[in-house]
């Protein structure tokens, strides 16, 4: 091979090296979680690459930006990265956890951040951590060490997630009187407070840089808050106080509930014994008035039966008026007249003595026609008695009279 074969070959290597070194300058290929920002390696323009897969490089400068990153700040990393803490009561506290970060997807904003950062490592440090650090700062003053790690720790984290967004708060500090809940001795302490505009929105004290640049921030995570050790004594003696209180309270609100309960009872025993009384107080009034009812319609049947009775009785009573007005109540005086005389015959019949003196003084010869017309009147005068006492007419007067006389005795009386 001649000097100018060896010159021919050595002039293809090269063009072969500089065509495969060249050939990664001509396209680029740009992956699905990615953005690719472009300049032009003559003038300078810069172009902007959202899409996924190969892009046009032509020898001009490639920088890649994330989709999404995230920033993490711990202690276990090779140096602390963690975020220190100081609380209105003095407390320290170190604070570990991430947050995501997104870029925008318009042109102008990711042209911007290009020029202003230039890579996502410096928009990670000097925008992402830098609003981080602000809010975790501003974030302590608002509550007390034993405030974060209990009843307002999500606050806390909201708190950081806002201002670290959106821009810090301005605040106002305050000196207070408050009581340790340990010794419950009053004591001043500083408080800040967030101070809010008319529409009740926080007022920031300087704006964010992360929306200034259209960069989303995710809701942070702790994933540590490691306090001092004096604070978490502090915590422990409170939490234990806390506890101490809460029982006694539970306890005082079960004794509370358990006076309600007694007096519920007594209550529903007092109105189960006052309507148990009033069932058989209406029981009671029920068979009075039943009772009452019937005495009234008794009373009211007796005064029937009376007003029959009377009616009855003043019927008969003229009932036998009328009779004896009309007859003189003759049958009745007959059956006394005869039941009078028939007395009167039987007991004569039945004498054994002598009815007249057997010795007669002047007068007839003959003594027996006098015993016997003795006899005769005697019975004669009885009978006009008995006549008498029944208000019998004997004598004849008229057509109408009817002859009314007694019997005569016809046994001879005996001497």
């Amino acid at each position: 091979m001649g000097r100018m074969g060896m010159f021919s070959l050595v002039t293809v290597i090269v063009l072969l090296v500089a065509g495969v070194f060249a050939a990664g300058q001509l396209v680029e290929n740009v992956d699905a979680r990615e953005i690719m920002v472009l300049q032009d390696p003559i003038d300078g323009e810069l172009h902007v690459f959202i899409t996924s897969g190969l892009k046009p490089q032509l020898f001009g400068k490639v920088t890649k930006y994330p989709r999404r990153q995230e920033y993490a700040f711990n202690s276990e990393q090779s140096t602390d990265q963690s975020k220190r803490l100081r609380f209105n009561d003095g407390g320290h506290a170190k604070l570990s956890g991430a947050v995501s970060w997104e870029m925008p997807l318009d042109t102008p904003s990711i042209i911007e951040l290009h020029k202003k950062f230039g890579s996502a490592d410096a928009i990670e440090r000097q925008a992402v951590a830098k609003m981080i650090n602000a809010a975790v700062y501003l974030a302590g003053p608002l509550m007390s060490s034993t405030e974060s790690s209990g009843e307002r720790r999500s606050e806390l984290v909201q708190v950081i997630n806002d201002q670290a967004e959106n821009g810090v708060y301005r605040t106002e500090a305050k000196e207070v009187t408050v009581k340790d809940p340990l010794s419950g001795q009053e004591k001043t302490k500083l408080v800040t407070t967030v101070l809010h505009g008319p529409d009740g929105q926080p007022l920031r004290q300087q704006s964010s840089i992360l929306t200034e640049f259209k960069i989303r921030l995710l809701p942070l995570s702790i994933s540590e808050l490691k306090y001092d050790a004096v604070v978490e004594d502090q915590i422990k003696q409170r939490q234990v106080a806390n506890t101490a209180v809460q029982i006694s309270q539970a306890n005082a609100r079960k004794a509370e509930q358990d006076v309600i309960t007694v007096e519920a009872q007594g209550q529903a025993k007092a109105a189960t014994a006052k309507w148990e009384q009033e069932v058989i107080k209406a029981r009671m009034v029920t068979e009075a008035e039943q009772k009452l009812q019937v005495a009234t319609l008794a009373a009211k049947e007796a005064e029937q039966y009376k007003k029959q009775q009377v009616l009855m009785g003043e019927g008969e009573a003229e009932r036998k008026r009328l009779v004896m007005e009309a007859d003189g109540a003759l049958n009745p005086k007959l059956e006394a007249y005869k039941e009078v005389n028939q007395m009167y015959a039987t007991a004569i019949a039945t004498y054994q003595g002598a009815w007249v003196p057997s010795v007669v003084m002047g007068g007839g010869s003959n003594g027996s026609a006098q015993v016997a017309s003795g006899a005769n009147t005697l019975v004669d005068l009885l009978t006009a008695k008995t006549a008498k006492d029944l208000g019998l007419d004997l004598s004849l007067s008229g057509k109408d009279r009817t002859v009314q006389r007694a019997p005569r005795m016809v046994n001879n009386p005996k001497k």
